[in-house]
């Protein structure tokens, strides 16, 4: 199930999607849809980086310890 959503864009960011789905052959719907996703993707790893960080539970490996550890 699909859902349409639509949005305004600066023309140069219309400009440059349009360049893409044409070079790539696919439609601009496929472009934006990858581009979320893609979003989405970093934003979660963020999050859980963000989080890890905040984790006072969460031993702090420093990069020495890190090479040893990895025979390097």
């Amino acid at each position: 199930m699909t859902t349409a959503i639509s949005i305004r864009l600066p023309k140069h960011l219309a400009e440059q999607l349009e360049s893409i789905a044409r070079d790539t052959e696919r439609s601009r719907s496929f472009i934006i849809q990858k581009a979320i996703e893609a979003y989405l993707d970093d934003r979660a790893e963020l999050q859980i980086a963000l989080d890890r960080l905040h984790d006072t539970a969460d031993p702090v490996v420093s990069g020495k310890a890190l090479r040893k550890s990895l025979g390097l």
